[in-house]
């Protein structure tokens, strides 16, 4: 599956637009991981936990939408956009990525 930023595939013509395809997850941080976090913010630096936890959310939110586009019959997802949100009054928070999946000619 082609995955562009942009609104057009290089070298190749969109022949169909099939609409909009989205995948989303949320996640709720762990307490155990807060603590160690907590720290890390007092001395500062990464708090690679929490990088940890975003790159993973990331990716299975692209891989529920990559998943939406194969089921549609695409052959890529143009316009892809990732957005961030806090859930559950912070003690959460949700990654979703969307674009337009199309057949390519």
């Amino acid at each position: 599956m082609i995955i562009s930023t942009t609104f057009d595939v290089a070298g190749r013509t969109i022949a169909e637009q099939l609409g909009l395809v989205r995948g989303n997850v949320v996640r709720a941080r762990f307490i155990g991981r807060d603590i160690v976090a907590g720290l890390r913010m007092i001395v500062g630096g990464e708090i690679h936990e929490y990088t940890k936890l975003l790159a993973e959310s990331r990716e299975q939110a692209l891989d529920r939408m990559i998943e939406q586009a194969r089921s549609m019959g695409a052959d890529a997802i143009i316009g892809v956009r990732f957005e961030t949100t806090d859930a559950g009054q912070g003690q959460a928070t949700e990654v979703l990525v969307y674009g337009t999946a199309v057949k390519l000619g």
